[in-house]
């Protein structure tokens, strides 16, 4: 299990040493939401490239605190690495149409609500969702409600976790991900040059 201040510094890594520093100060000193910023900040200032599933991770780091909506455009246009990536990737958009939290799964929970697919595993397909309602003026919630884990097309496969919990579902993204592509006895496994990046576990 990573811990938040392990993530943060392994997010600080892709930094160059000065701006770093900053960006590990600002951990030290509990303004986690400034800190988000510088990192993205010097990604683009540097453009040092990313891989989708550093992308992916950022984005989550950025919900939790916070900063996600004013974060996002920016994160969007930081460098990708070009190289094949098969963990996650950050699927959300601008143009993103929210789904009827009936269509995703049968919970009750999900009846009232609509779901904004976010992060998806380009390894077994399923996606992690976001799940807001709508305000009265028309926009959707600032919060989410829930976050899903789906297969699109498989709703009897949805597990919905408490707000608050973006790391908890993305970690159960990639370890149920791990069980869906566990090679069975005698099959040829699927790649024997995954990276370590792709086969972390939070």
């Amino acid at each position: 299990m990573i811990d938040e201040a392990s993530r943060w510094r392994r997010f600080a890594a892709l930094l160059p040493p000065a701006d770093a520093a900053g960006f590990v100060d600002c951990w030290d000193i509990g303004e986690q939401e400034a800190g988000l910023d510088r990192l993205v900040v010097g990604l683009l200032d540097h453009r040092v490239p990313i891989s989708e599933t550093v992308r992916a991770e950022i984005a989550v780091a950025a919900e939790v605190w916070g900063v996600r909506t004013a974060l996002a455009p920016r994160l969007g246009r930081c460098l990708g690495d070009h190289r094949e990536d098969t963990g996650l990737r950050l699927i959300e958009h601008a143009e993103t149409v929210p789904l009827p939290g009936s269509s995703v799964g049968t919970d009750t929970a999900l009846t009232d609500l609509l779901v904004v697919p976010w992060i998806a595993c380009t390894r077994c397909g399923q996606v992690l969702a976001r799940a807001h309602t709508r305000e009265p003026w028309g926009d959707l919630s600032y919060l989410a409600r829930h976050y899903v884990l789906f297969a699109p097309g498989r709703n009897a496969s949805t597990a919905l976790f408490a707000p608050g919990s973006a790391w908890a579902a993305l970690t159960e993204l990639r370890t149920s991900c791990a069980q869906v592509q566990a090679p069975v006895r005698g099959a040829v496994p699927p790649s024997e040059n995954a990276s370590s990046e792709e086969i972390a576990e939070e």
